[in-house]
């Protein structure tokens, strides 16, 4: 099975660090935030990989190229020129990349690639900027059971201030990082049947809106529903509590 992973945003609320490199370059612990997608993808068997490039989409280009090179010894003899690897720790994945361009939305990056996918019995997608601690082969086992078109999966996101725990008027302490409103939101990791595609018109045809919401209308839309740990990257305070998560060692999407 392949994964498709949209790559190509101009991620304009965490321009911090976006005016360099695309969304998922971001790096946490010193990695990609692509590289920690890919990984746990990886870590249930799917290593099969199409990056939908854009913005700044070379760069991604130039790391995989150089990959043996970032995760290697190398001994460099300029006189022969000749590069010998030691140490080696490279990855099990074929990735295909490929410009999706620009300014194509996300409906039109997946319609882009419809070439690489065609033939899967299924395929999966997601957004190159968060990760989780979801089970990947549980809701593939999902998406074959119930014979739909398409699987969202579905998460309660946290919220984003700590909450009061009050008996009466009286403090009694804090609730970290509480659930929101109790509502389930698109967290990405889909997985699709390619028959899917035929509903995005045209580059400009944004995944959420229409053809998501035919999907939906139809019949042909289930959720699995994710419970654990889930977190996008759209900012900088949500890139540091990813950086500190990582630093300590308490990564819940590091499943690998």
């Amino acid at each position: 099975m392949k994964a498709v992973i949209l790559a190509g945003g101009l991620g304009t609320r965490i321009s911090e660090e976006t005016h360099l490199r695309p969304k998922p370059m971001v790096e946490i612990g010193g990695k990609p935030i692509l590289w920690h997608i890919m990984k746990i993808y990886s870590a249930h068997g799917i290593n099969d990989f199409v990056i939908c490039c854009g913005y700044k989409g070379y760069i991604i280009k130039e790391y995989f190229l150089n990959y043996m090179s970032h995760v290697s010894d190398l001994t460099i003899d300029l006189a022969r020129n000749e590069t010998t690897y030691s140490n080696r720790r490279a990855e099990p994945w074929r990735i295909t990349l490929v410009d999706t361009g620009e300014a194509t939305m996300t409906g039109g990056r997946l319609r882009r690639v419809a070439g690489h996918v065609r033939d899967e019995a299924a395929f999966c997608f997601t957004y190159g900027d968060g990760v989780a601690d979801i089970d990947i082969t549980a809701s593939i086992a999902f998406h074959k059971a119930h014979g739909k078109a398409a699987t969202i999966t579905a998460v309660k996101p946290a919220g984003r201030y700590g909450a009061l725990e009050t008996t009466g008027d009286q403090v009694m302490g804090f609730a970290e990082k509480p659930r929101g409103d109790g509502g389930m939101i698109n967290g990405g990791f889909f997985v699709l049947n390619p028959s899917v595609i035929s509903e995005i018109a045209d580059d400009a045809t944004t995944w959420e809106a229409a053809p998501l919401e035919t999907l939906a209308a139809k019949g042909e839309l289930m959720a699995y529903a994710h419970d654990g740990f889930w977190q996008p990257m759209d900012t900088m305070r949500e890139k540091q509590q990813l950086e500190e998560m990582w630093a300590t060692g308490r990564a819940p999407w590091r499943t690998w």
